[in-house]
């Protein structure tokens, strides 16, 4: 395996809005993720607040959406925004030497968008798939794209990935 993963943010049952426009391209980058010997990772995220409504742990919510292409065992919760607060994928990206993270999922101005950040602190190579990531306010993204290479990250389209 390479020392790269593709990881899929919050593609589940409660991320209803928007998330449809981009799973044929997140499944589409999972195929060539697997062609290239590269590793898939999955982020679920769990809700542990008290009186929430969505992301409820052991719910239907919670669980991965089901026309996400699964390829791995590489699934990972998290109970805050930003993916490096899961012990055990910290702990997957320093088992395989990870250092290279394309990143697709939603919720692109908060989940992905604290991933992306504190993935780039760490000196991580962060490369976001601008056509495999959505947001619950479409009208945010080319806002958070800037917000991405302010940040370091590359911005690659999926066609780019796959020519």
């Amino acid at each position: 395996m390479q020392k790269k993963a593709l990881v899929i943010i919050d593609i589940q049952n409660d991320i209803t809005k928007n998330y449809k426009d981009i799973i044929d391209n997140i499944n589409k980058s999972i195929d060539w993720a697997v062609e290239n010997n590269i590793h898939v990772v999955y982020i679920r995220h769990e809700n542990l607040s008290p009186g929430t409504r969505t992301f409820k742990t052991d719910t239907r919510g919670a669980e991965l959406a089901p026309d996400l292409k699964i390829v791995s065992e590489n699934v990972f919760t998290k109970y805050k925004g930003n993916a490096l607060t899961s012990e055990e994928f910290k702990d997957f990206i320093s088992i395989n030497e990870i250092k290279d993270f394309l990143i697709t999922g939603a919720d692109a101005i908060a989940c992905v968008k604290s991933t992306c950040y504190n993935l780039r602190k760490l000196n991580y190579r962060v490369s976001v798939l601008s056509d495999c990531i959505t947001s619950y306010d479409k009208k945010k993204i080319d806002s958070i794209i800037d917000y991405y290479e302010s940040k370091g990250c590359e911005i690659i389209c999926l066609n780019d990935l796959l020519s």
